[in-house]
């Protein structure tokens, strides 16, 4: 939805100490959290007005936070 917070901590609440402990003790995780949250403040900041970027621009950031997501949430589960 617009201008909603799409962290990881909001998005999946229930594995906030999940998402924590990987992101201390596996590079791939962290590696892939900090590409999600790039994209997701690009979005946001475009969202706000703050940068302008072209429609297919735009969904294509959002098809690729939409996948990192996807990965991270395999990981969380596969860690519980």
């Amino acid at each position: 939805m617009f201008g909603e917070s799409h962290s990881l901590a909001v998005e999946f609440p229930e594995y906030k100490d999940q998402i924590h402990h990987l992101k201390m003790e596996d590079r791939h995780f962290a590696r892939l959290f900090d590409e999600y949250h790039e994209v997701d403040t690009q979005l946001h900041r475009i969202e706000q007005a703050i940068e302008v970027h072209a429609d297919e621009f735009v969904e294509t950031l959002k098809l690729q936070r939409l996948h990192l997501k996807d990965q991270l949430y395999a990981m969380l589960q596969q860690a519980t």
